[in-house]
């Protein structure tokens, strides 16, 4: 694969994570009248309007901080010449950091609140929640064919 292609995957995946950010990742219907769509930023605002500040910081780490140095990062690796000890410093960087992924933690999240309000609510899943998973597995795919390819 050539810098090009990695460079255009790379631009897909950021792309794809400003719509997971910002289109809905579930809808919530209650008792069949009401309704509401979910995104993650919309949530991260609605942390911070409860002054749930906790939980701000930890959801936007993890679902918007990281994986956007995560893509940067990775834009660089692609477009820094292999072999320096800059881009050696950098794929440590990014190997350590990848074990801090959060979507399988976010899936089971939004498992959790489906299966609770189960009787009370509805929830579905849209197109928000398919773009950011997309996001992140396309962005582990380069990162690891660049660990393993390029290092």
């Amino acid at each position: 694969m050539n810098r090009a292609v990695i460079n255009l995957l790379l631009l897909l995946a950021m792309a794809l994570l400003v719509i997971g950010l910002s289109q809905p990742i579930l809808s919530l219907e209650k008792f069949y009248i009401f309704g509401n769509e979910v995104s993650l930023l919309s949530a991260l605002e609605q942390l911070a309007n409860q002054n749930d500040w906790g939980l701000f910081a930890l959801v936007g780490a993890f679902s918007v901080l990281f994986p956007m140095i995560k893509v940067s990062l990775l834009i660089v690796i692609a477009n820094e010449p292999a072999k320096t000890a800059k881009h050696t410093k950098h794929l440590k960087w990014l190997a350590t950091y990848s074990k801090w992924s959060m979507l399988d933690v976010f899936v089971v999240a939004l498992l959790v609140v489906s299966v609770k309000l189960g009787a009370l609510a509805q929830v579905n899943v849209e197109l928000g929640i398919y773009a950011f998973a997309a996001s992140v597995i396309l962005t582990m795919l380069v990162s690891n064919w660049m660990g393993t390819h390029k290092a």
